[in-house]
């Protein structure tokens, strides 16, 4: 006899199981949702001091890069600065005003060419998905640098033997591993040569809760859920988070001090939660002689929030 199918049970319908700042929702059948807006409204800043144009890089994950000129530099080669965005790995976009504002701020006073990577976001592509693209978009200097016919619009201006890459939150989390996969002078980057790192709140993480993450303010921007949602949609499935691509003095992380770096400034805001791990990584990185320390921003708690000023990009 035929199965009566009126009398089978209708399947419930999907509901959301995580949400992140009402750009990314997660299905219970497994189903994403992501905005075609950014999480922050605020209007690009564009007043014509600063030339850009968005260009692919890698070759299967159809990515693509945001650069940055002076339209009137101040000297005829220029330093390159690297600005990974952050978003915890889960959301942001080298589209988002956020990022395009300030990365016109870097290139005007820096003086520098700004390089802006997009990346493979989670949990569509959990990691170490990210920190491949973050890589990838590095190579990608290098064979501009190497190529017989490279964008010139790029290498007249761009001082390859001054590379600089610098990231917030989750771009910050990026950097460190492009630090540490490069190690000091970059060998394998050649003729590119890159001179140091600045991770601005660096998106690190642990199984045990630092102090300020127990203590912190409770309404903080990226307050204590919404970290680990970020890490529990990002992390490779069944980790915690003392994984290595997560926290960098895990139990089966690699010994940094073993490792020779190039110096690395670390930024972190007043109240971010995270700030005590960014203050252990500086203070052993320093007391190992391979850091600059730390900078602290007063009631700053997000990397994309730290309009700052970075020192003057060395020449040497």
């Amino acid at each position: 006899m035929a199965a009566n199918n009126a009398d089978s049970p209708t399947p419930p319908s999907p509901h959301e199981v995580d949400e992140c700042r009402g750009v990314l929702r997660v299905y219970s059948d497994g189903s994403i949702w992501r905005s075609n807006k950014p999480s922050f409204d605020v209007p690009v800043r564009d007043n014509g001091s600063i030339l850009w144009k968005d260009v692919p890089f890698g070759s299967t994950n159809s990515l693509q890069l945001r650069l940055y000129k002076p339209a009137s530099p101040l000297a005829a080669k220029l330093p390159v600065f690297y600005y990974i965005h952050g978003g915890g790995f889960c959301i942001g976009s080298r589209t988002w005003p956020n990022c395009q504002n300030y990365c016109f701020k870097l290139a005007l006073e820096l003086q520098a060419v700004v390089i802006s990577p997009d990346y493979r976001l989670a949990p569509e592509n959990r990691l170490p998905a990210a920190i491949e693209d973050g890589y990838a978009a590095v190579k990608w200097l290098q064979q501009q640098a190497t190529a017989e016919e490279p964008d010139k619009w790029l290498t007249d201006v761009a001082d390859f033997s001054r590379v600089f890459i610098s990231g917030d939150s989750a771009g910050g989390n990026i950097a460190h591993h492009l630090a540490v996969q490069l190690r000091a002078g970059s060998p394998e980057l050649s003729p590119i040569r890159v001179r140091g790192y600045v991770y601005l709140a660096p998106f690190f993480g642990g199984t045990a809760r630092t102090k300020f993450e127990a203590e912190g303010p409770k309404g903080a921007t990226l307050n204590l859920e919404l970290i680990d949602r970020f890490w529990r949609l990002s992390i490779p499935v069944g980790e915690t988070t003392d994984h290595p691509l997560v926290n960098p003095f895990g139990p089966v992380s690699p010994n940094l001090e073993e490792i020779e770096l190039d110096p690395i400034l670390v930024v972190v805001g007043g109240s971010d939660l995270l700030k005590d791990r960014a203050k252990e990584y500086a203070d052993k990185l320093k007391r190992w002689g391979k850091g600059l320390g730390t900078r602290s921003l007063k009631g700053n708690s997000m990397g994309s929030s730290l309009l700052i000023q970075i020192p003057n990009l060395p020449n040497n």
